[in-house]
């Protein structure tokens, strides 16, 4: 196995067309076929179907992709950096990112990005999960910091770490003392969440139907801060991301488990991936920023 059957791969795997994938690899469409050909030989298994006129990435070859995909990118910051010396990049890279990653982690690595990048224009929006979707696949974003997308898209997800959800109440809340607790122990508990239109929302209902318990939803809120506050001036509880919370004065945080709902951040970006220097750099940057823990970091009064 050798560099080159893996681009070939990555470049299939992110196109689902062989002749996109050709051109991209700068190869012929039959050389692209018999190197993917080869590369399946010699792993033993199958990467792709072909469904007709369709190419269809198995789950064999998807979770190749997962892997390797992050190593590709950093052998091609790495070799252009050799020819682009730093705060030579000039362009405009354009953002999306949910609450939950815009407060800490996006105002981190831009101000890391834009150190040795000064010439680079950054626009960086806080958006719902769904909106990111949409507006990486009309072509109006570079990049998206969310989550995994649960319906149908065009998309290729990276996943950045795991994150788990957290019952939030406040502090003279009947729960705050509890360190843990089950998910069934919050049947008929009153309770602000998400819209159903929400993933994240969905996944909590999935949770909750598992255990066989349901919540009284008095409240639905659509964006963190307002749940936040409403949990701080009412009785109601609610289970947000870990990293949600910046402010823990006034509430307490109580670890969830059978089941633990735990939601995977990603880079999100239009399959097919893309060639701009400066949006790569800026995606290296956020994989630094969350593997030296930046996005975990609970607070701690």
């Amino acid at each position: 196995m050798e560099l080159r059957h893996l681009r070939y791969f990555s470049a299939l795997a992110e196109t689902l067309n062989f002749t996109r994938a050709a051109d991209r690899t700068h190869v012929t469409q039959s050389t692209l076929s018999h190197q993917i050909k080869q590369l399946e030989e010699e792993l033993g298994v199958q990467l792709f179907d072909r469904v007709g006129k369709r190419v269809v990435i198995t789950e064999a070859g998807d979770n190749l992709l997962a892997q390797i995909a992050p190593a590709l990118r950093q052998i091609d910051v790495a070799v252009n950096s050799l020819s682009t010396p730093a705060g030579s990049m000039v362009g405009h890279i354009r953002i999306g990112a949910t609450y939950s990653f815009n407060t800490r982690l996006v105002p981190q690595c831009i101000a890391s990005f834009l150190a040795p990048n000064p010439d680079i224009r950054v626009t960086a929006e806080e958006l719902s999960q769904a909106k990111i979707v949409e507006r990486l696949e009309s072509g109006d974003l570079d990049l998206g910091i969310a989550y995994r997308p649960q319906e149908h898209h065009d998309l290729w997800f990276e996943p950045l770490y795991n994150e788990e959800m957290m019952l939030v109440v406040r502090d003279d809340h009947p729960l705050a003392r509890r360190k843990r607790m089950r998910m069934v122990e919050l049947h008929n508990v009153r309770m602000t969440l998400l819209p159903k239109m929400f993933s994240t929302r969905q996944q909590l209902d999935e949770c909750f139907r598992a255990c066989g318990a349901e919540p009284l939803v008095v409240a639905e809120m659509n964006t963190i801060m307002p749940m936040i506050e409403l949990i701080r001036q009412t009785d109601l509880a609610g289970i947000v991301g870990e990293t949600a919370i910046e402010v823990m004065e006034g509430l307490s945080i109580v670890a969830l488990e059978n089941p633990t709902p735990i939601r995977t951040p990603g880079l999100l970006w239009k399959r097919g991936g893309t060639d701009d220097f400066a949006i790569k750099q800026f995606a290296a940057v956020v994989r630094r920023a969350t593997e030296s823990g930046i996005a975990r970091e609970r607070f701690k009064p």
